[in-house]
């Protein structure tokens, strides 16, 4: 099933809708007591995904038009972030794949939608970059997996654009500031189900900067697997319901190409993963 966040004309909350095919449904109006939110829907575990995915088959469909999204996650327990996990970016950065993933946070403030324009001041970087990132949502809390076993702890999927200030990154000694201004970690617009996606591992990854392509790559190139990062995180924390992990960006990044090519004020950029979804987020550099 595939899931978003959209803001109804006449609210300012975001409401949980069903999509397929062009059509939507709101997942709230499907019983009573339907959730409102993706991390309600994940919250209530397989019986309410199976009571929705029934519900849906006989609600009252529209057509999809061109809603206002949210961000695919409104509230996640706390979001990680995998730097270094494609050997393509780590060559590029001039930086060097550890032995073990390197893991940082991402603040809250920083989620924003599909659609929506991210704005910062050029006193604070002229040099931000894009990155596009697979994400994954946590489904069941996970303690000790095994990577054989952490693929079923997944909910779903989506896309992910870890945008960054590469000079904030380079004069710093950790990576959450650089990646956590507000509406630098855009996600959506869709979350599809995990049985939607046969392999995490074989997906064609892609970012279009002002119409040009700079990213172009799969999933499988990833140095650590999803199911691997799953069960190495999950040694030291429990991973709960709804926690989002970003897997890591392919190369091509702005800052490692010559020229470089960092996001200017009105630039447009794609971020998109095949069977997921096109993410798009809008520029604005101000001062």
């Amino acid at each position: 099933m595939r899931f978003a966040h959209v803001v109804p004309s006449e609210s300012t909350d975001p409401r949980l809708i069903v999509v397929r095919e062009g059509e939507r449904t709101f997942v709230g109006d499907l019983f009573e007591g339907a959730p409102e939110t993706l991390e309600e829907l994940i919250a209530g575990g397989d019986e309410l995904l199976e009571r929705v995915r029934t519900s849906s088959e006989n609600a009252a469909w529209e057509p999809l038009g061109s809603p206002r999204f949210a961000s695919a996650v409104l509230a996640p327990p706390v979001i990680l972030a995998v730097g270094l996990n494609y050997a393509a970016h780590s060559g590029e950065l001039g930086l060097k794949t550890d032995s073990t993933p390197t893991v940082f946070v991402l603040w809250p403030n920083s989620l924003t939608a599909h659609g929506a324009t991210t704005t910062w001041p050029r006193s604070l970087s002229e040099s931000v970059d894009y990155e596009a990132e697979l994400g994954v949502i946590i489904g069941r809390p996970a303690k000790d997996v095994s990577a054989a076993d952490a693929l079923d702890h997944v909910w779903g999927y989506t896309v992910v654009n870890d945008i960054t200030a590469r000079d904030i990154q380079f004069s710093e000694a950790q990576w959450s500031r650089c990646k956590s201004f507000d509406g630098f970690t855009p996600t959506g617009p869709y979350v599809v189900t995990a049985d939607e996606i046969s392999d995490p591992q074989d997906l064609h990854i892609w970012t279009v900067v002002d119409g040009r392509m700079v990213q172009d790559a799969s999933t499988g190139q990833m140095v650590r697997s999803v199911a691997t990062l799953i069960e190495h995180l999950s040694r030291s924390v429990t991973l709960l319901p709804g926690t989002l992990i970003s897997t890591g960006s392919p190369g091509g990044a702005g800052y490692s190409r010559d020229p470089q090519i960092f996001l200017r004020d009105r630039s447009t950029v794609t971020v998109a993963v095949d069977g997921i979804g096109e993410l798009v987020t809008h520029c604005r550099i101000a001062g």
